[in-house]
């Protein structure tokens, strides 16, 4: 669970920003969007493979 305490004198503006950003970093926002619709088991597996994928290139890389 992702909690933001408002600091004294702090905007709202401020704080949602703040909120937004550590979703985004979380994966939060990511995870949403993914489960807004059914994903095939098959479809899955392909995403899996696709991320697993990447994330050995960005490794090699450097």
């Amino acid at each position: 669970m992702v909690k933001v305490q408002i600091k004294p004198h702090e905007s709202l503006d401020k704080a949602l920003r703040r909120l937004r950003k550590i979703c985004n970093n979380e994966g939060i926002t990511r995870e949403l969007k993914r489960r807004s619709y059914y994903e095939k088991p098959s479809e899955r597996r392909r995403r899996k493979e696709r991320e697993r994928r990447k994330t050995i290139r960005l490794a090699s890389r450097g």
